[in-house]
This record gives C-alpha cells, sequence and structure tokens, in this order.
C-alpha cells in the first residue's frame, strides 16, 4: 500500500493516477520485462510499479515534449533539476505573480524542464492548461509558493532513484510507442477522455480520436500484447467519456475513485467509479474469464483467489 511504501511525485499533476496505482497494480501479471506508459503526464503507475520492482524496464512516453525533458532531468541530472528548482523558488519575491509571469515566458520559449517543474508546483490545482497555440497558459495559485526546495528535492531524487539506468523517456505518438511492445512487456494507457470525444481540451496539446484508439487496441488484440486502460467513468448517473467497443473483448472492472469532491461542494453524496479495461492477453494471464462489468471488490476477489 502507499501509505507503507513511500512513493515520490515530484511532478504534481491534475488528473494523475496517483491514488488509483494500488488498485490498478492488483492486474498487473507476475512477469513484465518493459512497462510502457504511452500517456505518461505524471508518470504515477511506472513510479508505483518500479517501488514494487514489477517491471525490469521502463517506457515513460508523452507527446508533451517540455514534460518528457522533465522527465530526462528528473532521471538523468537529479541534483541540477533540484538545485535549478531552489534557484527559482528563491528568486519569487513579494509579487510573486509577476515573476510567474515571467518564468512562464521564459518556459514557453525555451521550454526549459526546471521552469516547467516551477510552473506545475505553483500553477492552480496542479492543472496543466495550454492555449491554441500549444502555450502553457495556467495562472499560478498565489496562496502558495509551491513545493519547498527541500521537499522538491527529495521527491526528484527518490524519483530518480527508482528509475535511472532501466528507463528510457520519449516523446512520440502513442501509436508508435505501443509499436515495439511484445508479448512479455505490459502496456498502461490512461488517454485524455475529452480529447478521446474529439472536443479540444485545453490540458492536452493534441486529442485522441477514438476510432484511432480503438484501432490500435485492435492492432495489440492481434499480436496478443499485455495492456490496461483507463478511459471512461462515472460520478452519479454522469457517465464521462465514451465506453469502450464489445468487439475489442476487454475485461471491465469498476474502480473506486471515492467521493466526488464537486458534488460534496453541491450538498451531493456521489462516488466517481473509473472504468479500467483488460486486454484478453491480460485477462487470461491473470485466468479472468468473460469481459462483463462487476463491482472491484468481486474482481478483486478473483484475482486473490487465483494467485
Amino acid at each position: 500500500m502507499e501509505d507503507v511504501l513511500k512513493i515520490p511525485h515530484p511532478i504534481p499533476y491534475q488528473g494523475s493516477k496517483r491514488n488509483l496505482a494500488t488498485e490498478i497494480l492488483r492486474y498487473f501479471p507476475e512477469r513484465v520485462t518493459t512497462l510502457i506508459e504511452p500517456f505518461a503526464g505524471s508518470a504515477a503507475i511506472t513510479l508505483a510499479a518500479a517501488a514494487r520492482e514489477l517491471a525490469a524496464r521502463y517506457v515513460i512516453n508523452d507527446l508533451n515534449k517540455p514534460l518528457v525533458d522533465l522527465w530526462r532531468a528528473i532521471v538523468g541530472s537529479p541534483e541540477k533539476l533540484a538545485r535549478q528548482y531552489e534557484e527559482l523558488w528563491r528568486a519569487q519575491h513579494e509579487d510573486r505573480r509577476e515573476y510567474y509571469d515571467k518564468v512562464r515566458e521564459d518556459f514557453n520559449r525555451t521550454g526549459r524542464p526546471d521552469h516547467m517543474l516551477y510552473l506545475l508546483a505553483r500553477c492552480v490545482k496542479a492543472s496543466v492548461r495550454y492555449n491554441a497555440n500549444g502555450e502553457f497558459n495556467q495562472s499560478p495559485d498565489n496562496r502558495r509558493m509551491g513545493a519547498l526546495p527541500a521537499t522538491m528535492r527529495e521527491q526528484v531524487l527518490g524519483a530518480s532513484q527508482l528509475l535511472r539506468g532501466k528507463t528510457e523517456c520519449t516523446s512520440v505518438d502513442y501509436g508508435e510507442a505501443v509499436a515495439q511492445a511484445t508479448p512479455d512487456d505490459l502496456i498502461y494507457m490512461d488517454p485524455p477522455y475529452q480529447g478521446v470525444c474529439g472536443e479540444h481540451d485545453p490540458r492536452y496539446l493534441k486529442g485522441v480520436r477514438v476510432d484511432e484508439f480503438v484501432e490500435v487496441l485492435e492492432s495489440l488484440n492481434y499480436r496478443e500484447i499485455k495492456y490496461l486502460v483507463s478511459y471512461d467513468g462515472r460520478t452519479g448517473d454522469r457517465v464521462h467519456g465514451r465506453k469502450l467497443p464489445d468487439r475489442l473483448r476487454l475485461h471491465l472492472i469498476e474502480l473506486d475513485a471515492g467521493r466526488s469532491s464537486q458534488a460534496t461542494l453541491l450538498g451531493r453524496s456521489e462516488v466517481t467509479v473509473e472504468s479500467l479495461y483488460l486486454s484478453p492477453a491480460l485477462a487470461e494471464s491473470l485466468h479472468l474469464r468473460g469481459h462483463y462489468p462487476r463491482r472491484a471488490a468481486e474482481q478483486l476477489a478473483l484475482l486473490e483467489g487465483k494467485r
């Protein structure tokens, strides 16, 4: 459990699967040569898996190149990155908004990893936003100054220790990222919900077309590749995202993501449920039969009984 096994998370990222990582890892096969995250973001699943030594190697991929450059710095030069972050953090002055805007302007011009780390630590709700030109345009949270340098250093060095020497960081299209996967590998995909629906989403530089995504999954099925997909979900009666088609023969598991904070603010008690799809090859390796949705507790009981 993550409250016992302390896992470093240097990149704050809204929508991260950090809180669901323990549940998702329950559906990993026993032996994984390479874990591939084509939509890595904060790489919460990779970090959780590396902390438990569930794979021999890891691929962190994201189409957002500055984010991947940040991951390269975390893995390859953590001391330098921690020092640069501290310099940025300590240079803040009374007008922190003006300072933030200057760092953001510099980042959009240079793409420097330390600038991105500072912006992620300071921006509203750790929520990345981009304008139509692909420029980072999220505003700062003026109530806080971002993670303390000592705290950030601990997180950066901890992540580097988990990943260094066994991690490749790439910035290619997700289809290319999974093309070289073998039956001994595992792919975890968390594509953007709104992008999948074909709408512009300022959280992402590029969306994902549902028909193209399904074609990629079909090709992975044909090659008998093991993969997991976090794709849609629901809060109360409201559905988020579009369900993946039955022809993919995926095994659907519903994970309890906890009470909706937005619903709580509105005086409603609603639980958010996120869907986790297992590929036919993965479900077969775990001795799971069928692909009809069941509650997570039933699925876990079945899985534990097979191990």
